[in-house]
């Protein structure tokens, strides 16, 4: 049986996951930012204890979800736009 390959291209593809790491851990910090700043504002704030109100429990569990998460994807999102330019860069 004859072996298909293709051919390996050292561009790196337009469309490889990068703008989407970015957009999505660029939006899930900043609805975790926009929860913790509710939470502090206008939902009761948060004492030692939790937070002061039901609907403020929900922002503080949405942000202690969101920024660490979405910090992770957008950390891993600049890293790989930041190999595939230096990669262009090379050519």
């Amino acid at each position: 049986m004859p072996e298909i390959s293709q051919p390996i291209s050292k561009s790196p593809l337009p469309d490889d996951g990068t703008r989407q790491l970015l957009r999505w851990g660029g939006f899930m910090v900043g609805v975790g930012f926009l929860s913790a700043a509710l939470l502090e504002t206008l939902l009761g704030g948060f004492s030692r204890t939790g937070a002061g109100t039901n609907s403020g429990w929900f922002a503080l569990i949405v942000a202690l979800m969101c920024i660490p998460f979405g910090g992770l994807l957008l950390a891993l999102g600049i890293a790989k736009w930041l190999r595939n330019r230096s990669l262009a860069g090379r050519h």
